[in-house]
């Protein structure tokens, strides 16, 4: 079968297939989805029947390219049909069939749909070649550059709302790159009123729901927080490993998005909606570097906050933020955040303990928990491409010794190179550097480049269209973006 033919599954990934049977057998499912990550970050799923989902284990299940070929409005950005599908691979002529073998360490049973399984795929050709365009093989790879394991803690921010239309109608359905308006919804709570107690409890009922779903999806939430604008959410998850971390982003945005529609509500990845007050929302990712039990970023002794490798893997950070910005903002809404004095970074430096920086490192001697928080991220961002960047960066500041330069103080004044203010700079940086072309492959960064900047292209036609203010959050970044992520 194609699995042991290609010899796809570690020892303990074939361990736990065979326990898999039995406890399908046990718990009477009579679905089990099939996930995997589309280049945006976005979760897709083929729902299989027990005996398909029993056959997939061993020979993996046809699935087609097309959802690597569309932008964020479902857009066709390849020309599939001719030879070379529009991007001079013989392979992807034709919009062909890629095989989804399910990773077995990933299985769970979904606490809000009844009978139903859920299982993460990796993508491959024919022939057992890793897909060209996975994100979860691009962070595989980058993991298995190094001796040392990336542990990656969460804190995304999120919006909680009201659905206030009760049934779709013509102006909510798009067109292959138009997407159609989405839902009215009303805030949960009035917002500005930081960890207030009483608006939280207004939102409590969900979050009972939400706290419950993902301890039985083995998700480690540590808190549930009323952050800042209305109905503005944090939830902040234990350290994991890189390629476990980024999975339980794939499955918590998933998850959040279907439990809180089930209640009535809305759950919204979008930085930031263009809604009346609604502020920009951000995913700060934790990470240090671990060799067996040990956190090699902790100082030794001294007052320094990190060891002399943990000071090159952040001078990696800040030498390639400009490329890396694109894979932790991948949207044009998600620059909004960008700005002055907003608790997120302009430009490229680091502060101890100082949230205007864009890398924050916490910790010292004698900490085992000494870490970097990076947050340059916007919640949408794909997680396997942002963790990968992290670690493309990192361990070129290892390999070369580069340095992070002195602390910043005050972040938002220091000479320091500013982040791209946009998308399409974002794409710029990416396009000339090439440290990521090497290590995530021209086929990739020339792929990927070309899908990001057809969405760019939408929305700038947009712009001459309807004139509009881009001051502030517009229709296009509303009706794109809200209710995709």
């Amino acid at each position: 079968m194609f699995v042991e033919r290609h010899g796809l599954w570690s020892q303990e990934q074939r361990a736990q297939a065979a326990e898999l049977k039995k406890r399908i057998a046990s718990e009477k499912l009579e679905l089990v989805r099939l996930a995997w990550a589309d280049p945006h970050g976005a979760s897709r799923a083929k729902a299989l029947s027990v005996p398909a989902f029993l056959e997939a284990l061993a020979g993996g299940y046809n699935i087609n390219v097309a959802t690597t070929t569309l932008d964020s409005a479902g857009g066709r950005v390849f020309q599939s049909f001719t030879r070379g599908g529009g991007m001079n691979l013989d392979e992807m002529t034709g919009s062909p069939n890629l095989v989804a073998v399910p990773d077995p360490l990933t299985f769970r049973v979904l606490p809000w749909a009844p009978n139903v399984g859920w299982v993460l795929c990796d993508e491959y050709f024919r022939d057992g070649t890793p897909f060209h365009f996975s994100p979860r093989h691009l962070l595989r790879k980058q993991l298995a550059r190094t001796k040392y394991d990336l542990k990656i803690g969460l804190e995304i921010e999120w919006y909680l709302a009201r659905v206030v239309e009760e049934r779709l109608g013509d102006e909510h359905v798009g067109i292959p790159g138009v997407r159609g308006r989405p839902v009215r919804t009303a805030p949960m709570e009035p917002g500005y009123s930081y960890h207030s107690e009483t608006n939280m409890d207004l939102m409590q009922p969900v979050f009972g729901e939400l706290a419950a779903t993902y301890a039985k999806l083995g998700l480690p939430l540590r808190s549930i927080e009323n952050e800042w604008g209305p109905g503005q959410v944090e939830c902040t998850f234990g350290p994991q490993g890189a390629l476990r971390a980024a999975d339980d982003v794939l499955l918590f945005r998933t998850a959040t998005r279907q439990v809180c529609r089930r209640l009535g509500c809305f759950a919204t990845f979008m930085a930031r909606p263009a809604l009346k007050g609604y502020y920009a929302s951000g995913w700060h990712l934790h990470q240090s570097l671990v060799e067996g039990t040990k956190n090699v970023f902790t100082p030794e002794t001294g007052e320094a906050p990190l060891s002399g490798l943990g000071m090159r893997f952040l001078g990696g950070l800040l030498h390639h933020a400009g490329a890396s910005t694109v894979f932790a903002t991948p949207t044009v809404n998600g620059y909004r955040r960008y700005k002055p004095n907003s608790l997120a970074p302009d430009r490229a430096g680091w502060g101890f303990d100082h949230r205007g920086a864009m890398v924050r490192v916490l910790g010292g001697a004698g900490d085992a928990a000494t870490r970097l928080e990076n947050r340059i991220g916007e919640p949408a961002a794909n997680p396997y491409l942002y963790i990968a960047s992290q670690m493309v960066a990192g361990l070129d500041g290892i390999e070369r010794g580069l340095q992070p330069g002195p602390r910043d103080d005050e972040p938002y004044a220091a000479e320091r190179p500013l982040l791209p203010a946009s998308l399409e700079a974002a794409l710029d940086a990416l396009d000339k550097d090439a440290l990521f072309r090497a290590q995530l492959g021209e086929i990739f960064v020339n792929y990927y480049l070309q899908l990001k900047r057809s969405e760019l292209r939408r929305f700038k036609a947009w712009l001459d269209e309807s004139r509009a203010d881009i001051e502030e959050p517009t229709a296009w970044e509303h009706n794109e973006y809200f209710d995709f992520f």
